[in-house]
């Protein structure tokens, strides 16, 4: 069902303030069962805090995974027109028709792993303005791509995985992660599509070029997702605010997600609990986007994929970390002694 539970953005930013935490009661009792677990005390490591962190989120101690989603949004980038992309801009919707006919990689590892995977094409004849001329949308414009992906989060959804897909949204994370975290621009580009040293060179100096000319994306998510983001990241961060909102848990994938995500740290320090970093990307600056946000990843495979892929995979470990956590036998019922 579409809602429209905010219009502005000022209303998109009190819904994030007023966002409630993960259920203490639920915390307690997950910790209290893992405890009692035919287990060595951390025996299972990280698993067991991934464990206890889904459950307090799902208001449980004994979670389960039963509808995981991976939602892929598409976009098309203004900023193009500046040549920072191995590829044309026609790729984007060649891509989703792959994604719709189940050849990508994303949809392997959604079949893989048991998730519903669905695909949003927003706008893509109608591209975001250049960000090295203005801003790249219009409040009205981000909303509208913020509610989209609000709305495409479904209401059984018990753990989300966002994924883009959109030729130059690399050149668009990096202006986004620039704005929010400083530096200088040449900090913050990579290769993307397989660019070379020319082309991140002219990838950087289009990321100087578009701060300069929307100074107020400086430290400021929501500007920083407007002037210099596209509808594909708009969209993944209204899925993941939707998903605060519901208590619902996200895996973060690249950094492209992770920029995207970014802009809601900035809004609210609070807004990402709900998420844990699925993988770090080979892209170089992913992993100081991680830092910033105080993520650690859970796989690092050297994967530059997008599409959610790294999340995707990660689905795997979130499964296997709650299967553990809630299917285990307990030392009273295994019969077995405790220490």
């Amino acid at each position: 069902m579409t809602t429209t539970p905010f219009a502005t953005l000022a209303a998109f930013r009190t819904l994030l303030a007023e966002a409630s935490g993960p259920d203490t009661a639920a915390h307690a009792a997950a910790e209290e069962r893992n405890g009692q677990l035919t287990k060595p005390p951390g025996a299972l490591g990280r698993l067991e805090e991934l464990a206890i962190w889904y459950g307090s989120w799902r208001g449980t101690g004994r979670p389960e995974i039963k509808a995981p989603q991976v939602i892929v949004f598409a976009g098309n980038h203004g900023v193009t027109a500046q040549g920072v992309s191995a590829f044309p801009a026609e790729v984007t919707e060649q891509m989703v028709l792959n994604f719709q006919h189940g050849g990508a990689a994303i949809n392997q590892l959604s079949k893989t792993f048991g998730a519903k995977m669905d695909v949003y094409a927003l706008s893509l004849d109608r591209p975001t303005a250049d960000f090295t001329q203005g801003p790249a949308m219009s409040e009205e414009e981000l909303v509208e791509a913020l509610l989209i992906g609000w709305n495409a989060v479904d209401a059984d959804t018990d753990l989300l995985v966002t994924g883009e897909m959109g030729i130059g949204n690399t050149t668009s994370a990096a202006a986004i992660a620039h704005a929010l975290f400083g530096g200088e621009a040449r900090d913050w580009v990579g290769r993307g599509t397989g660019v070379d040293d020319a082309g991140v060179a002219l990838k950087a100096r289009v990321v100087a070029d578009g701060l300069a000319k929307n100074p107020t994306a400086n430290g400021d998510g929501a500007e920083a997702l407007r002037c210099l983001g596209g509808r594909e990241l708009a969209a993944m961060v209204g899925a993941i605010a939707r998903a605060r909102v519901d208590h619902i848990p996200v895996i973060i994938d690249g950094f492209i997600c992770s920029a995207a995500a970014a802009c809601l740290h900035q809004i609210s320090d609070t807004a990402l609990d709900h998420t844990v970093a699925g993988h770090a990307s080979a892209e170089a600056a992913h992993g100081r986007v991680l830092s910033a946000l105080g993520k650690e990843p859970l796989l690092s495979l050297g994967m530059r994929l997008g599409e959610g892929s790294g999340a995707a995979l990660a689905i795997g470990i979130l499964q296997g970390a709650v299967a553990c956590h809630s299917g285990m036998a307990t030392f009273a019922e295994a019969g077995v002694a405790d220490g």
